[in-house]
C-alpha cells in the first residue's frame, strides 16, 4: 500500500478542521502546506507540482466567469435595501391571509421570488426573519413551523439562478454558467413547490399551527388588494426578466446580465427613495467582503487539489468511490450525505 493512505489523511484532516470551525481558506490552504511538507519529507511528492500555485492564483484573478460573483452579490445587497422584500411579505400576506397558513405561504412565494431576484441568500433570510417572523407568532404561528419556513425559503436562494453559489460552481467543474442556471430552475422550483406543500399539509392537520389571519388585519381587498399586488410583483419580476431572461436566450453572459442586474437594483432603490450614499457604502462592503471570502476560498482550495494530486489522493478517492456498493447510486448516495453532513459545520459558498 505505501504511502496512499496520505491522501485520505490530507481530505480527513481538511474536514477534521472544517468541523471545529476552522476558516476554510486557511483549512485548506494549511492542510495543503503540511502535507507538501510531509511529503517532500517521504520522497513521494515532487515540488514541481506547486510550481502551477502562482499561474492558478492569477488565473483565478483574471476569470472573466468570476466576475459575476460581485456583481450578484451587490444587486442582492442593494434589493435588501430597497425595502421590495418588506413590500412583497406584507402584499403576500394579505393576499393568502384569509387561508391557514396563508402567511407561511406568503413566505414561500416571496423566497422564491427573492431567491431569483437577489442570488443572496443572507440577504432573503435575514429580511424575512425580522419582518414575518414577529407577524407569524403574533398571530399565533407555531414556532418551529415560523422558523423552518423562513429559514428553508431563504435557503432557495442556493439553488434558484442567479445563485452566487452556482457561478462558484460553474468555475469550478469547467461548465457553462447559464446552462447551470438552466438546469437549476426546475429542482429550485420543485423545492418550493415541496416547502408549499408541507405548509398546507400541516395547516389541514394541525389548524392551530397556522391559522387565518383575523378578517380585521386583512383590510384591503379588491380592486386596491389587485393593484397592491401589480405594484409589489411587477419590479422584482422585471428584475428576474432582465437578468435571467437575457441569460437564458443568450442575449447576454451572466456577467453581463450581473451588471445589468446592479443597475436594475439601484433604479429600483432610487423608485422606493432608499438609494444614498450610506446604502451604496455598505453595499459595495458587503460585496468586497464576501467576493474576497470566495476568493481565498478559491485559493485555498487550489493548493489543496495540487497538494492532493501530487499525493495521487484523487486517484485512491477515484478507486474508493467506485468501488462503494451500489456502483453509481451508492457513489451518489455518498456524496449526497457528505453534503448534508457538511452544511451542518460550514457556509454554503465553503461547500461549493
Amino acid at each position: 500500500m505505501g504511502y496512499d493512505w496520505l491522501g485520505p489523511a490530507m481530505f480527513g484532516g481538511a474536514l477534521v478542521l472544517l468541523s471545529i470551525g476552522y476558516p476554510v481558506a486557511f483549512s485548506l490552504g494549511g492542510v495543503a502546506i503540511l502535507f507538501a511538507i510531509v511529503g517532500v519529507s517521504l520522497g513521494i511528492f515532487d515540488p514541481i507540482f506547486l510550481t502551477a500555485m502562482p499561474q492558478r492564483i492569477f488565473g483565478i484573478m483574471g476569470n472573466y466567469t468570476l466576475l459575476a460573483v460581485p456583481y450578484f452579490i451587490f444587486m442582492g445587497s442593494m434589493l435588501e435595501k430597497s425595502g421590495i422584500a418588506e413590500q412583497l411579505l406584507e402584499t403576500m400576506g394579505i393576499l393568502f391571509g384569509r387561508l391557514r397558513g396563508g402567511l407561511a405561504l406568503a413566505v414561500v412565494i416571496v423566497g422564491a421570488l427573492l431567491a431569483a431576484s437577489t442570488g443572496v441568500v443572507a440577504a432573503t433570510v435575514v429580511a424575512m426573519g425580522l419582518i414575518s417572523l414577529p407577524i407569524m407568532l403574533r398571530y399565533g404561528y407555531n414556532k418551529e413551523l415560523a422558523t423552518g419556513v423562513i429559514v428553508a425559503s431563504g435557503t432557495l436562494g442556493q439553488i434558484i439562478p442567479p445563485s452566487v453559489v452556482l457561478v462558484v460552481l460553474a468555475d469550478q467543474l469547467g461548465i457553462s454558467v447559464g446552462d447551470l442556471f438552466i438546469g437549476s430552475v426546475i429542482p429550485g422550483l420543485m423545492m418550493a413547490g415541496a416547502f408549499a406543500i408541507h405548509v398546507i399539509i400541516v395547516a389541514w392537520l394541525k389548524p392551530d399551527a397556522a391559522p387565518a389571519l383575523p378578517l380585521e388585519v386583512r383590510n384591503i381587498s379588491g380592486k386596491a388588494l389587485g393593484k397592491r399586488v401589480i405594484q409589489s410583483m411587477v419590479p422584482p419580476l422585471l428584475l428576474i426578466l432582465l437578468v435571467l431572461g437575457s441569460i437564458f436566450f443568450g442575449i447576454a453572459t451572466p456577467t453581463e446580465a450581473g451588471a445589468v442586474g446592479c443597475l436594475g437594483a439601484i433604479v429600483l432603490a432610487g423608485v422606493n427613495g432608499q438609494l444614498n450614499l450610506p446604502s451604496l457604502r455598505q453595499s459595495s462592503d458587503a460585496t468586497m467582503r464576501i467576493t474576497s471570502m470566495v476568493i481565498f476560498i478559491l485559493l485555498g482550495s487550489t493548493a489543496f487539489s495540487l497538494v492532493f494530486r501530487g499525493l495521487n489522493g484523487d486517484r485512491v478517492m477515484e478507486a474508493m468511490l467506485l468501488n462503494l456498493p451500489g456502483g453509481y447510486i451508492g457513489f451518489l448516495v455518498v456524496s449526497m450525505l457528505t453534503i448534508f453532513l457538511l452544511g451542518f459545520f460550514i457556509d454554503f459558498f465553503e461547500i461549493a
